[in-house]
């Protein structure tokens, strides 16, 4: 299993930068960022820095969205990193949360979504792709590859995603929750002709380390507790949309019954104040808390779902040190052993 991490763009840049630099040097595979342009800083001027000094470490953003910016320059901007340095791009996109609802406007539409994934992935890759009535491609993008991953929750998202992506963002770390997403994108997947093993899955959340003590996990949970307040964003869509007594699993939409509300100045910061509403419960099964070997268990089950990357959350007072504690106490535990020697039979 590959682990990435998901950094805010709050100034300043260069700590966001230490940070990804920081991952690469502990084994992370994927440095992923928030894209909402109001919130933080621009994240496709930072990515270039952090590819500057780092050497294998994946760049892209969890997520982007169809609405905010031009899908051709999207693109392209991917596709000029690659050039740069090596083909080291991830998108990940959905419909939009802060990003846009921050301007006020609303969450772009999933066939607006899946024409987007469509141009992008075309122009990213150096391949020829329909904008309106036009055919375009980038001249100068032939070497290049970019892989799109679709950030999805409910039935119909999670459908496109089986059909048209190349991977599948579950964010939170819920083992039941995310056994019926994976199934159902798989489904879909084999439904529209594709291999389901051929889409990488990929399950996002904040980590916390702890020592073990009630003292420790009951902090962790005030420092994690935001994620089901975002989340809650996504499932109240759900819940509008589909209705309480839908297909979708009481276990992701019940915990909303309590929402009042949600303010985007706030959005992704521990100690929010819209989030008083998410019971412990809910933190500890949305998000990976407790000790190194608590940590690995968890991960370890996600795996036998299928999940490919676990891409950590850091918006939290442990960035550093959860870095430290995933790079000294849980990677060392998701590889498999390789012995130097054998005896010959």
């Amino acid at each position: 299993m590959d682990i990435g991490v998901v950094l805010q763009c709050t100034p300043p840049a260069s700590r966001v930068i230490e940070l990804a630099r920081l991952a690469e040097t502990h084994g992370f595979s994927h440095a992923w960022t928030f894209d909402s342009h109001l919130l933080w800083e621009d994240p496709y001027v930072i990515y270039s820095q952090i590819l500057a000094v780092t050497r294998k470490i994946v760049v892209g953003p969890m997520v982007t969205n169809p609405s905010t910016r031009d899908w051709t320059v999207i693109a392209s901007t991917f596709a000029t990193l690659n050039e740069m340095f090596g083909n080291r791009t991830i998108c990940g996109i959905g419909r939009g949360d802060s990003a846009l609802r921050a301007i006020g406007l609303p969450p772009a539409t999933l066939g607006r979504l899946r024409e987007s994934i469509g141009v992008i992935r075309e122009l990213g890759n150096g391949r020829s792709a329909r904008v309106g009535d036009t055919v375009v491609r980038f001249p100068w993008a032939g070497a290049s590859r970019l892989p799109v991953w679709v950030a999805a929750y409910g039935p119909k998202a999670l459908d496109l995603t089986g059909e048209v992506a190349d991977g599948f963002i579950l964010q939170l770390a819920d083992p039941d929750i995310t056994a019926w997403t994976v199934a159902r994108v798989r489904a879909a997947a084999e439904r529209a002709g594709r291999d389901p093993a051929a889409v990488t899955i990929c399950v996002a959340a904040p980590a916390y380390v702890t020592d073990g003590s009630k003292e420790s996990l009951a902090h962790a949970r005030e420092q994690c507790r935001w994620f089901g307040g975002m989340v809650g964003n996504h499932v109240a869509d759900i819940v509008a949309k589909y209705g309480g007594n839908s297909e979708v699993p009481a276990a992701l939409t019940d915990y909303i019954a309590g929402r009042t509300g949600y303010d985007y100045n706030q959005h992704g910061r521990a100690g929010n104040t819209h989030a008083e509403f998410v019971p412990d419960a809910i933190v500890d099964r949305f998000c990976v808390l407790g000790t190194p070997e608590e940590h690995v268990h968890r991960l370890r089950e996600l795996e036998a779902l299928g999940v490919d990357q676990f891409a950590v959350y850091l918006q939290h007072d442990a960035k550093t040190a959860t870095l430290d504690a995933y790079g000294e106490s849980v990677l060392p535990h998701l590889v498999r052993p390789v012995t130097a020697t054998a005896r010959a039979e």
